[in-house]
């Protein structure tokens, strides 16, 4: 008598129910698919990144002393004046008072970007403590079938720091729409230093282990020393 009880009462659904039940639950998926990759995969370009006056004055001064070395006169509010159309003035080479040092900031750094007016709608750069963290937006072609004439978001990040004695390079991850990639997708060289990986006598990390005093990366803030 009990398992007649519990028959009756457990609901019994028809075909055409179940059908709805499975059609709904395929739509409520869908629904949520689309909207994971219409904001997570699918991006729009990144804005450019503008200086204020002041930034810029710095960062005129900074790159005119890599362009020209160390000449205080260069007058920093000429956009000529580390321009490779400005004519050379002939002189002999020292390297005294010169600066081995390169400090850039995370708005300096996005703004040499925007200097090239496409590649700042599809790159932007993070800089926090020993970590660069880089965002792209890249074009697919409409020929690819789903994705096609789509923009699609990829972020990374680089551990950039220094111990040892040598400059340590490590990717920490990649995503694609947020969704971070397996390590073996790309390698399988998560968190591990390229410099000492691949750093094998006359190769390319050794070279700039080598060349490398200090490197130094702080919320905001880059600073590259290099050696004589």
């Amino acid at each position: 008598m009990n398992s007649g009880l519990t028959d009756k009462s457990q609901p019994r659904y028809s075909g055409t129910q179940v059908m709805l039940f499975v059609g709904l639950a395929v739509l409520a998926s869908a629904l949520v698919t689309a909207w994971w990759v219409n904001q997570y995969l699918y991006a729009a370009t990144f804005e450019p990144t503008h200086l204020t006056e002041m930034e810029q004055r710095s960062l005129d001064q900074k790159m005119a002393q890599l362009g020209q070395g160390d000449d205080s006169s260069t007058p920093t509010s000429n956009p000529k004046a580390f321009s490779s159309d400005s004519p050379l003035e002939p002189g002999a080479y020292s390297e005294e008072g010169a600066s081995r040092q390169i400090n850039l900031t995370e708005r300096e750094v996005n703004s040499l970007i925007a200097k090239d007016a496409d590649m700042a709608k599809h790159v932007a750069i993070d800089l926090a403590k020993n970590l660069v963290s880089v965002k792209l937006v890249v074009p697919v072609d409409e020929e690819m079938p789903i994705v096609g004439g789509k923009t699609l978001k990829l972020n990374f990040g680089v551990e950039l720091s220094y111990a040892d004695g040598k400059p340590v390079v490590a990717m920490q991850g990649i995503s694609l729409g947020g969704v971070p990639l397996p390590s073996a997708w790309w390698g399988d060289i998560k968190h591990i230093n390229l410099v000492e990986e691949f750093g094998g006598p006359g190769g390319f990390w050794d070279q700039f282990a080598k060349g490398v005093e200090d490197l130094n990366i702080q919320d905001g803030q880059l600073r590259i020393t290099l050696k004589e």
